[in-house]
Parts: structure tokens; C-alpha cells; sequence
């Protein structure tokens, strides 16, 4: 069955919004930010994604961790940055459209934080917000059957994929699959599912924007609840991703280096035979003997190969 949400001319006016920004984005190659701004983009993505689940951990000790330095912290928050960490760093081998891969990644996020990490819940359980009891999820006995009903609507609907990946994000924060770990599942899949049509959101600290406002998030999940529609849900997250790509955007005009360029291509080009004359079309703004030298470093540094010489000469990457 369809989840239930309405298309408010507010969605529809995001939609529209988002599309440009993103075309603004490929415009200025920013679809795949500069390596620096990814590397501190995603320590700002765990750090705020965890932080909304009560890590501690700061940005600095995080960075540590990633560059294997020991820190002084709690033990189950170290532990909760590392596996995020291993489960980023196999975002490319993850698929957004299936159920196993998506258990995979909560074995990977969750491993040594609960028992069974990987495996839907069975029992009855209900969040509990301060003293009151805020939500009470489905039964366990059907929890497989609505995240199956939740996955058959990803790949199959018809609706955009910006509005699908918010639609799967609040449904799994419903339905509450694991016994832990659901928040920032939920985070992460939508992450996945825009990545994989829009490049750009692997590097978007979407999470940073939810922790900012995130007293709104949950209002947004509680009256979405009550409602029985994701309507409230959809406009909010469509909100943060409108502000995410206005804040890539604001850093449009910094300065891309060869290896950038070089990233930047391959991930639009993929494995496909290319000139210097396709390069250059995509940087319009770079001259000809830079493009030349950007060629000429990636064939010394076994990025790419090349085929034939002068005028006919052909690249592809290893």
C-alpha cells in the first residue's frame, strides 16, 4: 500500500526550487565538492547525525578517530563514530533499493551497540520522549511486512525521488524496524537514495541542518504521527535540503586543483573513452594547456590511461 501524504503547492514549490539549486550546483562542478570540503563535510555529517542520537564526541575528536588517533571518550560513543565511519566509507557499495543492503548497513552501524545489529525487531516497542511515551511502533510481527510494502514503494512508485527519499525516511521512523539505531538509519537512507540520482548529496551535511533545528525535526515526526500523513515530514526535510545546497553553494568560487577537476570528471564520465576536447567542455572555464597538464598528471599518477597520441588521443580511467 501507497504511504499516505498530500503534494502541497509548498512541495511543489521546493521541488522546483531544489531542481534549480542542483543545476546551479552541476553548473559550477560543485556535484562533487573539492576533496577538503568533502573530507570535513562528512566528519560534520557523523558528528551532527550522532549528536541528535547523544554522542558527545566533537568534530576535532572525530577527525582523530578518523586519522587513527586514539581519543579520551566514552566507550559506546567511539564505538558509534567508527562504525559510522565504516558504514560512509561503503556508501558506493550500499543499494538504496534493497532491503538486505539495507540491513547490511545497520549490522555495520550498529555492531557492538546492540544485540543482533542487522536484524528486524520481532518484540513490541514504544519512544519514549522525557517522560511520556511519544510513540508506539508497529507490532513486531509486522515490521517485515511494512518495510517490504515501504522498499516495493521505492522501486516502483512514480513519484520524484525527492519526494520518495522523504516519504521512505519519516515511514522508517514509523514503523521503527530495529530495536536501535533507527534515526540515524533513516538519515542515512535518505542520503543514499538522493545520492544516487544526485552525486552531490554523498557530501551535503544534511544532518548538520536537522541538528540546528532539531527540536523542528521531531515536531515534524510527532505531528506527521498524529496526522497519519508525512505531508508536514516532506516539507520540512525538502526545507533542509533547499538550505543545504544554498550553503554548498555559497563556496562556488573556491579554487579547484587538478585532482579535483580530475574527481569531478570521473565520477560524470565514469568508464568511458573521452578526448581532451570532452574534458575541456566541461571545464569551460580552465584554457587548454591547463586541461593538458591535468591529462598529462593523471596518465603519470595512473588515474587514467591513454590511448593513441596528439589530436587522437583518447583517455579512460583505471
Amino acid at each position: 500500500m501507497k504511504p499516505l501524504y498530500e503534494i502541497t503547492n509548498k512541495i511543489l514549490n521546493l521541488i522546483a526550487i531544489i531542481s534549480e539549486r542542483i543545476g546551479e550546483v552541476n553548473s559550477v562542478h560543485l556535484h562533487k565538492p573539492p576533496t577538503e570540503l568533502r573530507k570535513k563535510n562528512r566528519v560534520k555529517t557523523i558528528q551532527s547525525s550522532l549528536g541528535i542520537e547523544g554522542n558527545i564526541l566533537t568534530i576535532e575528536q572525530i577527525t582523530a578517530i578518523i586519522e587513527n588517533k586514539r581519543i579520551v571518550g566514552p566507550k559506546k560513543d567511539i564505538i558509534e563514530v567508527k562504525n559510522a565511519i565504516s558504514v560512509y566509507n561503503k556508501i558506493d557499495e550500499l543499494k538504496p533499493y534493497s532491503m538486505s543492503s539495507f540491513c547490511k548497513a545497520h549490522a555495520i552501524l550498529m555492531d557492538g551497540l546492540i544485540e543482533s545489529p542487522g536484524r528486524l525487531r520481532n518484540k513490541s516497542v514504544g519512544i519514549v520522549k522525557g517522560s511520556e511515551i511519544a510513540h508506539i511502533a508497529p507490532q513486531g510481527v509486522m515490521v517485515k511486512p511494512l518495510m517490504n510494502d515501504l522498499f516495493d514503494y521505492l522501486n516502483n512508485d512514480e513519484d520524484l525521488i525527492l519526494i520518495k527519499s522523504c516519504v521512505f525516511h519519516y515511514e522508517l521512523e514509523f514503523i521503527h524496524p530495529f530495536s536501535d539505531g533507527n534515526g540515524r538509519m533513516g538519515r542515512l537512507w535518505q542520503t543514499l537514495i538522493l545520492k544516487n540520482k544526485y552525486p552531490v548529496f554523498e557530501f551535503l551535511p544534511i544532518e548538520t541542518l536537522i541538528k540546528e533545528r532539531q527540536t523542528e525535526y521531531y515536531n515534524a515526526l510527532g505531528i506527521s504521527d498524529k496526522k497519519g500523513t508525512s505531508t508536514l515530514f516532506i516539507e520540512f526535510m525538502l526545507e533542509i535540503i533547499k538550505e543545504s545546497l544554498e550553503e554548498l553553494l555559497k563556496i562556488q568560487n573556491i579554487a579547484l586543483t587538478n585532482l579535483d577537476r580530475i574527481n569531478m570528471y570521473k565520477s560524470r564520465i565514469k568508464n568511458d573513452f573521452f578526448t581532451r576536447k570532452e574534458y575541456l567542455r566541461n571545464f569551460k572555464e580552465i584554457s587548454p594547456s591547463t586541461a593538458s597538464r591535468d591529462l598529462k598528471f593523471a596518465v603519470e599518477n595512473n588515474i587514467i590511461k591513454k590511448f593513441g597520441d596528439k589530436n587522437t588521443a583518447k583517455y579512460r580511467f583505471v
